[in-house]
């Protein structure tokens, strides 16, 4: 990194306190913080449970070596009763996010919830409601705003590297499984590019300008009915920020953010851990090197330190900040439908 571009504020991982984590549903992404809390935080997977206790077995057998001693649970409600789980990973779909939220919270578990956290505003405030009642904490893992690239690019913002932001371009497409019968062509799961591929542009907007005066969406549906493409448009004034998704095309996932002074890139791939490109009005790119390992771990060490001091939610992915995403994607969806 450039001597003069600042470092990241988040604290390494393998610093925050060690809790023990419970991972409720085992799919791809369960796969991912299994392997990698382990790996890059002193905390712990002790339980999995699912619906199915053969697929719960299997996660733990596929990464033995990151959990080993860990304890399958052919139900969520055996998983959300142990005492031996001291906070709850709900990777399931969106569609169950709240009710499996509410169930960990009522087990006096603290939760950490996969994006997008609910399927609307009005669940998020249910859930946020049920935390603050039961003193518990609560936050979802929008793993992104946790990296340290996300970390620097709005420190940069905010010490005026690029001057007064005009525009701000995120596009996140990928070719992805849409059979009728999958998850991301089902409405009754919560299906389409809205929630799992444009909700990270739309949170990053979000991230570095707060929320937004109006908002604009266009899209084409799948003959199941939901969104398969949108492009959704936030107005700032007379600043736009504009949030691509797809779900059927392999595009690239790319960033520009852009100010009077210069403007920041991320060819690809932005909401994974990666590096800056910065370029300065009539100046040369610069990569700001922001890379690091894994990623899961940021947000997972976050919770850590919240729920061990007694926070209910944590200052880098508050529950207003949930909800205020959570009404862009609902005005969305209400345009595209």
């Amino acid at each position: 990194m450039t001597t003069s571009a600042p470092t990241t504020n988040y604290s390494d991982p393998m610093t925050a306190p060690a809790i023990r984590w419970g991972v409720l549903a085992p799919g791809y992404i369960a796969r991912r913080f299994v392997r990698e809390i382990p790996q890059f935080t002193t905390s712990t997977i002790t339980a999995v449970g699912s619906r199915d206790l053969g697929r719960a077995e299997r996660l733990i057998m596929e990464s033995l070596e990151f959990c080993p001693g860990a304890k399958a649970y052919g139900s969520y409600e055996e998983l959300v009763a142990d005492p031996n789980v001291d906070a709850i990973y709900i990777a399931s779909p969106h569609s169950h996010h709240h009710d499996h939220a509410l169930l960990a919270l009522r087990a006096g578990k603290p939760v950490l919830v996969e994006k997008a956290f609910t399927i609307n505003a009005q669940q998020a405030t249910v859930v946020f409601d049920q935390a603050r009642s039961r003193n518990l904490f609560a936050m979802e893992a929008m793993w992104s705003r946790f990296l340290p690239h996300y970390d620097v690019m709005r420190q940069m913002v905010r010490a005026d590297w690029l001057g007064e932001l005009t525009s701000i371009v995120g596009v996140h497409s990928q070719a992805l499984d849409l059979s009728p019968e999958k998850r991301l062509a089902n409405p009754a799961l919560a299906g389409g590019a809205l929630l799992d591929l444009a909700i990270y542009p739309l949170s990053l907007l979000h991230w570095l300008w707060g929320v937004p005066d109006r908002v604009e969406a266009v899209g084409v549906l799948t003959a199941t009915g939901v969104d398969l493409r949108e492009s959704v448009t936030c107005w700032y004034g007379d600043h736009l920020g504009v949030a691509y998704a797809d779900m059927g095309s392999a595009g690239k996932s790319s960033l520009q953010v852009v100010g009077a002074k210069g403007r920041i890139d991320i060819d690809d791939y932005f909401y994974i851990p990666n590096n800056l490109i910065f370029t300065p009005v009539d100046g040369e790119p610069e990569v700001i090197e922001t890379f690091v390992e894994g990623g899961f771990q940021y947000q997972a060490a976050e919770a850590a330190r919240c729920i061990s001091a007694g926070k209910l939610e944590s200052e880098i992915m508050s529950w207003q900040a949930t909800v205020e995403v959570l009404d862009i994607t609902d005005a969305a969806r209400a345009q595209l439908s």
